[in-house]
C-alpha cells in the first residue's frame, strides 16, 4: 500500500493523483503535497510511483522504507525501464489491465459498503 510521499522530492503536480485506478489520493493545494486521503483503498498497483516524475512516493508492501537497507526510491522506475535504460518499457506492463480493472471493482465495492454503513442509522434494541 502507498505509505509515503516525501516532501523533499515531491513538486505537487498531481499525477500520482490523476494516475491512481482507485482515488486513494486527494490533490496538492496551495503550494501542498497530495495527500494520502484513503490509504485502505489502496490496491498496490505501483501506478502512482511509476507515474512520479521525482521518484517522490513510496510504495510499500510488507516493508515500511525506513526499515529497508538501500533506498528504494526509483527502483521500480528502473525496473520496469520508465528511466530510459530499457527500449520498450511498457512490454509487459499491459498484463496488469486485468488485474487492475478487478482491484478497482473490489475497492469501490467496498467503499460503497463502508459509505453506506457510516450513513445507516444505529438500530435501537
Amino acid at each position: 500500500m502507498i505509505t509515503e510521499i516525501l516532501p523533499d522530492r515531491c513538486n505537487s503536480c498531481n499525477t500520482c493523483v490523476v494516475v491512481c485506478p482507485d482515488h486513494v489520493l486527494d490533490l496538492a493545494k496551495d503550494d501542498q503535497l497530495p495527500t494520502i486521503a484513503r490509504p485502505d483503498q489502496c490496491q498496490t498497483c505501483f501506478l502512482c510511483e511509476l507515474y512520479c516524475p521525482e521518484d517522490a512516493i513510496y510504495v510499500g508492501v510488507e516493508v515500511p522504507r525506513s526499515e529497508l537497507q538501500n533506498d528504494p526510491m526509483g527502483n521500480i522506475r528502473r525496473d520496469y525501464g520508465w528511466d530510459g535504460h530499457k527500449e520498450e518499457p511498457l512490454k509487459n506492463f499491459w498484463q496488469l489491465g486485468g488485474l487492475l480493472r478487478e482491484g478497482v471493482m473490489i475497492s469501490s465495492a467496498r467503499h460503497a459498503l463502508q459509505q453506506s454503513d457510516e450513513k445507516e442509522p444505529e438500530k435501537k434494541i
